[in-house]
C-alpha cells in the first residue's frame, strides 16, 4: 500500500480516531501477557512428557489440557502511565468530544499521535512481520504461524495459500519500560495536580 502523506485530511473522523483508540488498547492488552516463570515452563513440561508417555500406552489421543497465563497488570499500567505522560492520552479518552468541531479535534489528535508516537519509538522496538510491500501478491506456505499471519477472506483448503498482502503486521522485539521503584503505585498513571 502506497501512502501519499500530502493526502492526509486536514482532521480526523471518528472511525480513525477510533480505529487508532483501539490499536493503542490492543498494545496494552498484548504487553499485560505474563510470560511463563522458569517454574512453571518446567511443570508445562514435565506434564508434556508425562501426556506423551500417557499417549503412547493407550490408542486413543487425548487432547491437552489449555494453561492459561494469567496477566499482571503492572505493564499495562506503566504503558498508560508513559501515554498520558508524552500523550495526554488518558485525558484524550475520557474527554466529552461532542462540544468540539472536527478540526479542533483533529488538533487534539495530532498531539496524541505525536506523542503516543514518541513513547512506542522511546520504550519498544517494532518490526514488521513481513517484509514484502502491501498490496503485492505473498505465498503463505505449509506449516505457517497463525499467530503471525491472518488469513482473511475465502480461506479453503490446505497451504500453500496465495494472496495479495493486506497488512504487514507488527512484532514488538524488544520493551525498555523502565524498572519500577519498589512500593510504587502503579494505578495512579496521573496524579491529581494542584497550582499554588
Amino acid at each position: 500500500m502506497n501512502i501519499d502523506l500530502h493526502a492526509f485530511p486536514a482532521t480526523i473522523d471518528t472511525l480513525h480516531l477510533g480505529l487508532g483508540i483501539a490499536a493503542a488498547l490492543f498494545l496494552v492488552l498484548f504487553l499485560t501477557k505474563k510470560k511463563p516463570s522458569a517454574k512453571q515452563t518446567t511443570q508445562k513440561n514435565k506434564i508434556e512428557a508425562r501426556d506423551a508417555s500417557v499417549e503412547q500406552s493407550v490408542p486413543e489421543v487425548q487432547p491437552k489440557s489449555v494453561i492459561l497465563k494469567e496477566s499482571t497488570p503492572e505493564a499495562a499500567l506503566q504503558l498508560l502511565t508513559l501515554l498520558q505522560q508524552d500523550a495526554r492520552f488518558i485525558d484524550f479518552i475520557q474527554e466529552d468530544l461532542s462540544a468540539y468541531s472536527d478540526a479542533d479535534i483533529g488538533a487534539a489528535a495530532r498531539v496524541v499521535h505525536e506523542g503516543s508516537k514518541k513513547t512506542l519509538n522511546t520504550y519498544f522496538t517494532l518490526e514488521a512481520i513481513r517484509s514484502e510491500e502491501e498490496e503485492t501478491s505473498v505465498s503463505i506456505a505449509e506449516g505457517f504461524n497463525a499467530s503471525e499471519v491472518r488469513l482473511t477472506g475465502n480461506v479453503v483448503g490446505n497451504a500453500p495459500f496465495n494472496g495479495t498482502l493486506i497488512h504487514k503486521g507488527w512484532r514488538v522485539s524488544e520493551v525498555k519500560l523502565p524498572k519500577l521503584a519498589a512500593g510504587h503505585d502503579a494505578s495512579i498513571v496521573a496524579p491529581a495536580e494542584v497550582e499554588l
